[in-house]
């Protein structure tokens, strides 16, 4: 009985040294500025929480090598939710564009919204070719019943060495480029 319990915890011993040979990195995405200033057709817009696939929605940071296959950069994690985090982001962004009362949901004012602004992410990815790709479809839907839908594609190139603060910069940078294709696309 001993014999086999040494053989097991012997056996177990690579499994954690593994696990605990990766050490925990969070990730913090860094402000885009956006200093482009549009007016749009409404004073108030809602955000609904951004929906993204399952391998964004977690905090691991996932890349696709040569062959479209999506690794997780072990240990490497985004330091807030994602989804809570990009909701936040576009917030920003719509305000500081069109000067609108922007807030995600749930929409913390007495009077509804005058649109209503749903995102739905299809991919978020970086990729080996060494750009960051962003695509999905969003919605507006409005009072005046202007209801609007759009899809979206973008790309931006990850700078420098790929490092992990590169990813968080591009990744910024498709949220700041995503919020201004809404404003130009679905609420003018």
């Amino acid at each position: 009985m001993f014999k086999s319990l040494s053989i097991i915890c012997l056996a177990a011993l690579p499994l954690l040294a593994a696990c605990a040979s990766v050490p925990e990195e969070r990730i913090a995405v860094p402000r885009a500025q956006a200093t482009e200033k549009q007016r749009i057709a409404y004073a108030t817009v809602a955000l609904r929480n951004v929906s993204l696939p399952t391998y964004a929605a977690g905090e691991a940071i996932f890349t696709a090598d040569e062959t479209g296959r999506l690794r997780d950069n072990g240990g490497l994690l985004w330091a807030d939710d994602p989804s809570r985090a990009m909701t936040l982001e576009l917030a920003r962004h719509l305000t500081g564009i069109t000067g609108a009362r922007v807030a995600s949901e749930p929409w913390p004012f007495l009077d509804p919204a005058a649109a209503e602004v749903e995102i739905r992410v299809e991919d978020m990815l970086a990729r080996a070719d060494g750009t960051f790709q962003f695509s999905g479809q969003y919605f507006v839907a409005t009072e005046e019943g202007r209801d609007r839908a759009r899809l979206f594609d973008l790309t931006t190139p990850i700078a420098g060495e790929r490092t992990p603060a590169d990813l968080a910069d591009a990744r910024a940078r498709l949220v700041r480029d995503l919020a201004l294709d809404v404003v130009q696309r679905g609420l003018k």
